[in-house]
């Protein structure tokens, strides 16, 4: 092993959590090589800025932790190091400031993830990083060596420490397919199964109705599932459900149809009303007015709501049962969303197979971090500060690995 400050680390994968890890080495005065296996990096975090780059939260930390669910104790240490806080700072030491949103999400000022990345870029060259696109991550070779597939054939590298950040399996079109599973699988090491996260969930709607109301939002709404409640909106798809409010349970929902094949979401169409007044409401002479009239005028009901009632049979006619029918509509849902349209993933490298620095046991010098870790999140900017946090933690772990 060369301890020398010409030491060479290897990062594969241009994501977030790659180039994090890159820098966190390079400021040390290391050589760094990045390897990708997309033209260009970052593409996924491009694609996340198009409606407005979220970059973590506001909340406090103790709150923040908790929505990493099983994993938040694993995660704690990466995200106390390099907090909310420190990722603000990192970005307008970049040139990008940011601000906090209504709903407390932090986004820089620009509202876009381009310029961002851009400077971001040119830091990093100025720091010496090497950027090698369309080089695909086989696995390993002899001494622990990172096999790849260039543009010119095959790569046998050496490093003295490699950082694997590969990402999940969601958006394989812009580079993360999860063909890393079966490379460190041939090693030994560990995985949990990649699954959708923050995904769409498929209903069997009948043929009129999806017909209709298919990209039609269903707006002012809460789900329910499982004793968690979301306020949020939703949009009914030709298949199922999409948007945050059926992101924020689809973790729940996933593992229930993971177990019984299905799973009965409900959703309360008007959650600013109590169930009395909303049967007071229904008990209003109905006179000449159609079902659907006299919904949209006694308790402003949608057309895509009325509907979605109609969709679990008759609604009933007495008041205080369609005043439940609303608050509980029952949506029943068959399957997930598959894993290349959803905005993350689920499972990866199991968290036994880390030490505290973040490398892996069974191959020493070798580094994991970001998507390909076996955690999950909500959005609303958790998902990309853990990336960033469990990178900066890998580049330092490789650091002293490197000094030690």
């Amino acid at each position: 092993m060369d301890h020398s400050r010409s030491a060479r680390t290897i990062v594969i994968g241009g994501g977030p959590a790659g180039l994090m890890a890159a820098e966190v080495i390079a400021r040390a005065g290391r050589r760094v090589a990045i390897f990708d296996q997309a033209a260009s990096p970052a593409r996924k975090f491009l694609l996340a800025g198009r409606g407005g780059l979220n970059l973590t939260h506001s909340d406090p930390p103790d709150h923040f932790l908790k929505r990493y669910g099983a994993a938040a104790h694993h995660l704690a240490s990466a995200i106390e190091a390099f907090p909310p806080e420190a990722l603000r700072d990192w970005c307008a030491a970049l040139g990008e400031p940011t601000f906090v949103g209504t709903s407390g999400r932090i986004f820089p000022k620009s509202f876009k993830s381009s310029p961002l990345l851009r400077a971001w870029l040119r830091r990093l060259a100025t720091l010496g990083v090497e950027l090698r696109p369309r080089c695909r991550f086989l696995g390993f070779g002899e001494a622990s060596n990172p096999i790849l597939d260039g543009p010119q054939g095959r790569l046998d590298e050496s490093a003295d420490a490699i950082v694997l950040a590969c990402g999940g399996a969601s958006w394989p079109r812009l580079g993360s397919d999860g063909a890393w599973v079966e490379g460190l699988q041939r090693v030994g090491v560990e995985t949990t199964p990649l699954q959708p996260a923050n995904c769409g969930l498929e209903v069997g709607w009948s043929a009129p109705f999806k017909e209709r109301f298919a990209g039609t939002p269903l707006k002012s709404i809460a789900m329910s599932f499982d004793g968690a409640r979301v306020r949020g909106e939703a949009v009914v798809t030709a298949t199922g459900l999409e948007g945050g409010a059926v992101y924020a349970l689809s973790a729940p929902l996933r593992e229930a149809i993971n177990a019984h094949g299905e799973a009965l979401l409900e959703i309360d169409l008007k959650p600013d009303i109590a169930i009395d007044a909303l049967t007071r409401r229904l008990e209003q002479p109905r006179g000449a007015q159609s079902f659907a009239t006299f919904l949209r005028k006694a308790v402003g009901l949608a057309p895509i709501a009325i509907a979605l009632l109609r969709e679990a049979g008759p609604p009933p006619s007495d008041a205080a049962a369609l005043a439940q029918r609303i608050k509980h509509a029952g949506v029943r849902l068959t399957a997930v969303a598959p894993i290349a349209r959803a905005i993350s993933s689920a499972g990866g490298v199991a968290w036994s197979e880390l030490d505290d620095n973040f490398m892996l046991r069974r191959l020493p010098g070798v580094f994991a971090a970001g998507e390909m870790l076996d955690w999950e999140a909500p959005t609303g900017g958790y998902l990309l500060q853990a990336c960033f946090a469990t990178g900066a933690a890998a580049g330092r772990g490789a650091l002293k690995w490197l000094e030690r």
